[in-house]
């Protein structure tokens, strides 16, 4: 049971042993490049507002360093690249990439290898000091900076981690309500699919949400090195 439940996150069609499934992981891109070749419609514009209004959040979350500038386009293409794949995943018979580790875990730990190597390279100084906040007793200051040296080194697996298991754990739900119908009556089989929309719907959110939730903490850590 436990074997076909989660092989619906098995990456297994392939041909000439090319696993198929992670091309999903760019269909997200025909959605984007409609501004070039059409006339902008509603979609257009309400996505352009969603990322100005992502740009001026990651650009006050960076401060005004002279360094920062531009750098709010890649968390706002990070947020996108997540968006797209959580919400295409909700789809039938397109592979959700981002509830596979080898995705989270190669975006979350890219972005925090990159943070930790231009902070302890360029401001090594304030790396020190952030380890130890203002006003810690001498006596607790070696914990305070081995409490602090885990809690950076764990970040790329709580990213990667609460991604992968906010996909896997809707996407199981799914599933395991949908094998259920088979043996209803058809009043239960309608309160069955009024809840798997339900469920569509909060899973739709929880995509949208999971994606805020990555560009912004790594919008954080990365104010953090600077």
């Amino acid at each position: 049971m436990m074997n076909n439940l989660f092989s619906i996150f098995d990456p297994s069609t392939n041909i000439f042993n090319l696993s198929l499934n992670w091309f999903s992981t760019f269909i997200g891109l025909l959605f984007i490049p409609f501004c070039f070749w059409t006339i902008p419609n509603r979609q257009f514009i309400f996505w352009n507002f969603i990322l100005n209004k992502l740009h001026n959040e990651f650009k006050m979350l960076l401060g005004n360093n002279k360094l920062n500038k531009g750098s709010s386009f890649i968390f706002i293409s990070l947020f996108s690249f997540i968006l797209f794949n959580n919400f295409l995943g909700l789809f039938p018979y397109i592979f959700t990439s981002t509830s596979h580790l080898n995705i989270s875990l190669s975006i979350s730990l890219s972005l925090w290898l990159s943070f930790m190597l231009y902070g302890w390279i360029n401001n090594y100084q304030h790396m020190f000091i952030h380890m130890i906040p203002q006003g810690t007793p001498s006596i607790l200051m070696p914990f305070m900076v081995l409490i602090e040296t885990i809690s950076n080194i764990i970040r790329p697996g709580t990213l990667a981690v609460r991604l992968t298991a906010n996909m896997i754990a809707g996407h199981l739900l799914l599933t395991l309500l949908s094998s259920t119908g088979n043996n209803m009556s058809f009043f239960l089989l309608f309160i069955l699919i009024f809840l798997q929309i339900l469920l569509l719907i909060l899973e739709s959110a929880v995509a949208v949400i999971q994606a805020y939730v990555i560009s912004i903490l790594s919008t954080l850590y990365s104010s953090e090195v600077n």
